[in-house]
């Protein structure tokens, strides 16, 4: 014979708390302290109560699931922000789905079937634009609830949350000033990307500030990569006059920097300043091991997280556009100018 069922009741039984106790355990987690949400779940597991969760769940149409849809989980960024994604949405119930875009507009396409078959309620995009497929289909409209973390969505009114860019490229120039550097580069020009546009604005307005002139040739192209920031300072060895320091638009293109500047036998930092923006794991280990701006990428994670569940349990928003303040970490590749 099969077993029976098993209730709230056997769940609440087990965990000893009440069955209101458990409801609001499943259902509203926030307002239940994690220790007696942690007895109520390891009742539910006991019990198989899940399946029954489950399908109350698919009779509400809601699955409590997120799906986070990022251009390469292998970037360094993404995976302290992920543990604050996963954080926050562990306290108020939720689990998550994560769909490795690689730009792909395919792959982007497929992992919104999540989406339309009700496997999930809510997006976090980590790419700086709608996914292919809501656009594709002409479903811009109605979006499903969705946050833009990290990269904004331009035009488009979507809540964002990440770092303040134009405030963080600002506090890097302006420390690489307060070093004696009159004469500094920014390598990372992207006309493309927001982010890369604000760290540049942020550059910008740091020099102008200081009262010191922009030097066209000392503004860079590059695509964030570490070949890109090498391939921009061998451009800038062909001109006749360079800078005293780099402001690299991340640590990646900075590493690059270094790897081109050593390889020709400067001494960093003695001969020329770099910095970087991001503090990525390895920016403490390099060559000289790099000055630059921390994300909080833990509190964007569970910030962006909050955002999207408030919007997905019709709570009330106070801010929409949520931006954290990067930290300004010294290292050893940023040093007093030195004339010759």
């Amino acid at each position: 014979m099969s077993a029976k069922p098993a209730t709230i009741e056997d769940v609440a039984l087990i965990a000893g708390v009440s069955i209101a106790t458990v409801s609001r355990a499943l259902n509203e987690p926030a307002k239940v302290a994690d220790s007696t949400r942690r007895k109520v779940l390891e009742a539910v597991a006991k019990t198989g109560y899940t399946t029954n969760a489950m399908a109350r769940n698919l009779r509400m149409r809601k699955s409590n699931m997120i799906l986070i849809l990022a251009p390469d989980v292998g970037d360094p960024n993404f995976s302290n922000i992920l543990v604050g994604l996963e954080t926050e949405a562990s306290k108020r119930g939720y689990g998550i789905l994560i769909g490795n875009t690689q730009n792909d507009p395919a792959r982007e396409t497929d992992y919104l079937r999540f989406i339309s078959s009700n496997q999930a309620d809510g997006i976090i995009v980590l790419t700086g634009h709608l996914p292919f497929g809501l656009v594709q289909s002409g479903a811009t409209k109605s979006l499903p609830p969705m946050v833009a973390v990290n990269e904004p969505v331009l035009n488009a009114d979507i809540p964002f949350v990440g770092v303040d860019n134009l405030e963080g490229a600002r506090i890097a120039v302006d420390h690489l000033i307060s070093q004696g550097h009159r004469e500094i580069a920014f390598i990372g020009q992207s006309p493309g990307r927001a982010v890369a546009n604000l760290r540049e604005r942020g550059y910008r307005e740091a020099l102008t500030r200081a009262g010191l002139e922009i030097d066209p040739r000392f503004v860079l192209e590059a695509n964030g990569t570490t070949e890109s920031g090498r391939g921009a300072v061998e451009r800038m060895f062909v001109r006749d006059q360079l800078p005293s320091a780099f402001f690299c638009v991340n640590d990646a293109t900075a590493l690059g920097v270094i790897i081109a500047l050593t390889a020709r036998g400067y001494d960093l930092p003695r001969d020329f300043s770099v910095m970087g923006f991001d503090d990525i794991s390895y920016a403490s280990f390099v060559t000289p091991s790099l000055t630059t701006m921390k994300q909080p990428r833990l509190e964007i994670g569970e910030a962006s997280m909050e955002l999207l569940l408030a919007l997905l349990e019709g709570e009330p928003i106070k801010n929409r556009h949520v931006l954290l303040r990067a930290d300004l970490i010294l290292r050893n590749s940023v040093a007093l100018y030195r004339s010759y």
